[in-house]
């Protein structure tokens, strides 16, 4: 088994306009109450004053290693959930991240050819009731049907669901047919907030602010037999 490591005057008279009429199909007032306040939460989250310092988010360790059995991937990441990410996991909103690895044959006459992929989706929560985090992962993406067939744990707090996505073990990324021994290629890893997966009104804010930004990928480049 091979492994790697690695933004005149007058005064004009006023008339009082006469009263126009609802708009058709215009919403009901509570309704209107409702976006507004969902606008104003929005834009208060996106204010630069109130985004705290973050340290950089980065893959501090990658290793791959080839086996029978395929590609397997052993990582370490290293980030902060940005502080608008966090509150809104505290007011109940559902959070997706998404773990993605590529191994890639380069060619001099063409762009990358994709050898194998596979992908992690997580999804945290926080329960007020229990004060509890829960985390599932999945190697399908969650839809609003159900969570499918996805691993579940729960934890005290969230950092330890932190430090639970944090580490990556021996996942494999390909089968052993899919990627010969001998073939040179590279390993291109990222991890990131899935932001699509936000309700809607959330989506408008929260797209190109830093307050609400994750994003990270580090790449590994094999050699053939797995040397580096």
């Amino acid at each position: 088994m091979n492994r790697v490591t690695m933004t005149d005057s007058s005064t004009p008279c006023w008339k009082k306009p006469p009263e126009s009429a609802p708009l058709a199909g215009a919403l009901p007032v509570r309704w209107q109450h409702w976006a507004l306040a969902c606008l104003l939460w929005i834009a208060g989250w996106g204010l630069p004053g109130e985004v705290r310092a973050q340290s950089s988010a980065a893959i501090t360790q990658m290793q791959v290693e080839r086996t029978p059995e395929g590609m397997l991937l052993s990582a370490v990441l290293a980030f902060e959930l940005p502080e608008h990410v966090e509150d809104a996991l505290l007011k109940g909103i559902t959070m997706h991240f998404v773990l993605q690895a590529q191994v890639l044959r380069e060619r001099w006459y063409w762009s990358d050819r994709e050898m194998a992929q596979s992908a992690r989706y997580m999804r945290l929560s926080y329960q007020p009731l229990t004060r509890r985090w829960r985390l599932h992962t999945s190697s399908t993406p969650f839809t609003g049907s159900g969570l499918g067939l996805a691993l579940s744990q729960t934890y005290d707090d969230l950092a330890e669901a932190i430090n639970a996505m944090q580490r990556v073990a021996r996942w494999k990324i390909a089968d052993s047919g899919q990627v010969p021994e001998d073939m040179p290629v590279t390993v291109q890893m990222r991890f990131g907030l899935d932001l699509s997966q936000l309700p809607r009104p959330l989506q408008i804010g929260a797209f190109g602010r830093s307050g609400w930004n994750l994003q990270m990928t580090q790449s590994l480049r094999l050699a053939g037999g797995g040397l580096p």
